[in-house]
C-alpha cells in the first residue's frame, strides 16, 4: 500500500491558528512559492540531523548539491556521521526514459552493505516524481531485505515551499518511524523535542537543565536524534514544540493516536526559556517537579543577571532591526529586549498570524513589522536611527551600506544563541559587532569627500 501523502490534507491543518480564516491552508503553492527553497529542501533540513541513518536522494546528482549541510546540526552520535556524506542515485536522461527504480534498489543495496545504517532515508526529487518512480515499492522491499527501517520521503520540490517540505518530512516519521518500537524504560518525566535541530549546539543549552530536574529527552525530532529513539516517541508524556510552525501537524496527530498531549516553546532569551522550562514542568503535571523548576530557574536567572550586568550598559539606549524568519521574529526580539536593545522592526513575512501576534505583543504599537524586509529595512534604520542589524548572511551589505554593526542569527550562524548560556553567547558577539573597527572605518568619509 502507498503511504504518500495527500498535500491537501497536510495544508488543512486544525493546529494552526489561522486555519480558519484561511481555508485552503498556510502553504498554497502559487508560482515562485519555492523561491526561499523548495519542499525537498525542507523535507532534508528537517530529517538530515538523524546522523545514524542515511540519506538518499533519489535524482539528478545537481538535487543534492542544491541542499547538502544546509545547517551546522551538532550531533553526539559515537559512529559514522552519515550526513557528512552525499549520497544519490543520480538520475541520468536514460532512467527518465526507462525508469530509476531498479537504480533506486541496487543504491539501497550499496549503502546498507557499505556503512551499516540504522535507517535510510529515501528521498523523492522533481524528476522522479514526475516519470513515477515507486519509492513506497522498492523501500517496503528493501526493508524486508534488510531488516532496518527503509522511509520513503514524497517531497519533491514542485509540491511547494520549504516548510510544507518540514511537514512532509515529518509525515513520514510519523508513519514509518514512530510506534515501531518500544523503549527499554519509560518514567513519568519523558518528553520529545520537536522541531529542534540542534542548530550550533542550541539544544545542549538547555537539556542539562531538563536533567537536573529529572525530565528525559526520550526522542527528538531531529536534533542530535536516534532512529531507535524515534521510533519509541509514542510513549513520552509530552510533546514539546520548538519550531511552532512547520512541524505543527505532528504533535497534533501524536495527541489524537497516542494521547500525548503538546505545548510550543521557545528557548531564546531569559525570559522564554525561564517560560519554557516551566510550561514543561506545568504540562508533566507533577507538583513537586514545578517546585524544585521555580527554583532552578530562580538561580540561574540570578547567575545569568550577574553575567550580564556589563553587556546591558553597553546596550542600553541602542536600537536593532531583526530580519529572519518564523519564531524566530518574536523569539530573537525577546533575546534583545533581555540584553537591554530596544527592537524598533522585526521580519514577520515569514511568521505565521500567532508568531505576529507575539511579536506585536512583545515590540509594541510603535515598532514595524515588516512583510518585506528586502525593500524595507534600509529605509528603517535611516528613520529610526538603528544601530545593530541581525539577519542572514545576505543583509550584511546593507548594513555596511547604512554604516551600522551587523550580526548573524540565522541557521548559518556559527555559534548557539540559546538557553541561558546562548544569551551570554549573543551579548558578547553584538558587543564585538558594535565595537567592530571595520564598521567605524566603512563609516569614514573618503579623503577627497572632505
Amino acid at each position: 500500500m502507498a503511504t504518500k501523502p495527500k498535500i491537501r490534507e497536510l495544508l488543512d491543518e486544525s493546529a494552526c491558528a489561522h486555519n480558519s480564516t484561511r481555508k485552503a491552508g498556510c502553504h498554497v503553492t502559487v508560482p515562485g512559492a519555492t523561491s526561499g527553497g523548495c519542499a525537498f529542501e525542507g523535507a532534508q533540513i528537517t530529517l538530515f540531523p538523524y546522523a545514524d541513518a542515511a540519506h538518499l536522494v533519489h535524482g539528478p546528482i545537481t538535487c543534492i548539491g542544491a541542499s547538502w549541510q544546509t545547517r551546522l546540526s551538532h550531533t553526539s552520535w559515537p559512529g559514522r556521521d552519515m550526513t557528512q556524506m552525499g549520497l544519490t542515485t543520480g538520475v541520468c536522461s536514460n532512467d527518465v526514459v526507462f525508469g530509476g527504480e531498479a537504480k533506486l534498489r541496487a543504491s539501497i543495496d550499496y549503502i546498507v552493505a557499505q556503512y551499516a545504517p540504522q535507517a535510510v532515508f529515501v528521498y523523492s526529487t522533481c524528476v522522479t516524481a514526475m516519470i513515477g518512480d515507486d519509492i513506497d515499492a522498492v523501500c517496503r522491499q528493501a526493508q524486508q531485505d534488510h531488516g532496518i527501517p527503509m522511509i520513503p520521503v514524497h517531497a519533491p520540490g514542485f509540491v511547494g515551499s520549504k516548510n510544507l517540505g518540514s511537514r512532509l518530512a515529518g509525515e513520514a516519521v510519523l508513519t514509518h518511524l514512530v510506534g515501531t518500537l518500544e523503549p527499554a524504560e519509560i518514567t513519568p518525566f519523558d518528553i520529545n523535542l520537536i522541531g529542534e535541530y540542534n542548530v550550533t549546539g542550541d539544544m545542549w543549552q538547555y537539556t542539562p537543565l531538563l536533567e537536573k530536574l529529572g525530565i528525559r529527552v526520550l526522542s527528538t525530532l531531529s536534533g542530535d536524534g536516534r532512529i531507535a529513539r524515534i521510533r519509541t516517541a509514542h510513549r513520552a508524556r509530552l510533546n514539546v514544540l520548538v519550531c511552532a510552525k512547520s512541524l505543527v501537524s505532528m504533535p497534533r496527530k501524536m495527541q489524537e493516536r497516542y494521547g500525548i498531549p503538546f505545548i510550543s516553546v521557545s528557548f531564546y532569551g531569559k525570559r522564554d526559556t525561564s517560560a519554557a522550562i516551566l510550561a514543561i514542568a506545568e504540562a508533566l503535571g507533577d507538583a513537586d517537579l514545578i517546585t524544585r523548576t521555580r527554583q532552578l530557574i530562580a538561580c540561574e536567572e540570578a547567575r545569568l543577571q550577574a553575567r550580564l550586568a556589563p553587556f546591558r550598559k553597553i546596550f542600553h539606549g541602542r536600537k536593532a532591526v531583526l530580519n529572519t524568519g518564523g519564531n524566530k521574529s518574536w523569539s530573537i526580539a525577546s533575546a534583545l529586549q533581555d540584553l537591554g536593545f530596544e527592537v524598533v522592526a522585526t521580519s514577520v513575512r515569514k511568521s505565521t498570524e500567532a508568531d505576529k501576534e507575539k511579536a506585536r505583543r512583545y515590540l509594541g504599537e510603535q515598532a514595524v513589522l515588516m512583510t518585506d524586509p528586502g525593500s524595507q529595512q534600509a529605509r528603517i534604520i535611516d528613520e529610526t536611527g538603528a544601530d545593530l542589524l541581525l539577519a542572514g548572511g545576505r543583509s550584511l551589505y546593507t548594513a555596511i551600506k547604512k554604516k551600522i554593526a551587523f550580526a548573524d542569527v540565522n541557521q548559518e550562524k556559527k555559534k548557539s544563541y540559546g538557553g541561558y548560556q546562548g544569551l551570554l553567547n549573543l551579548a558578547e558577539d553584538l558587543k564585538n559587532a558594535l565595537e567592530n573597527p571595520v564598521f567605524k572605518n566603512v563609516a569614514r568619509r573618503a579623503p577627497w569627500e572632505n
